[in-house]
């Protein structure tokens, strides 16, 4: 079989440049801190239901919203065109 290589000074089409995948990495990292708001800590003791940890602010609206920021920053990452 033929080995397809690029010819020296010609330039290969990529999908994605280097600025997509910095807004890929960016909407990882801010889902992944969505997630992180969301778990929490735990409770010193088992026995006790804390309703104020688990419905906090925190993990009830602003980790939602950081997880789909996320996502719409990925969205964006993908279909951004890459400068020529």
């Amino acid at each position: 079989m033929a080995d397809i290589k690029a010819k020296p000074g010609s330039t290969t089409n990529s999908l994605f440049g280097k600025e997509n995948y910095v807004w890929i990495v960016a909407g990882i990292a801010v889902m992944a801190l969505g997630i992180i708001l969301m778990s929490g800590g735990k409770s010193n003791d088992p026995n006790v239901f804390n309703d104020s940890d688990v419905y906090s602010k925190t993990r009830i609206t602003v980790a939602p919203i950081l997880i789909l920021l996320g996502l719409g920053i990925e969205v964006f990452a993908i279909f951004r065109k890459p400068k020529a």
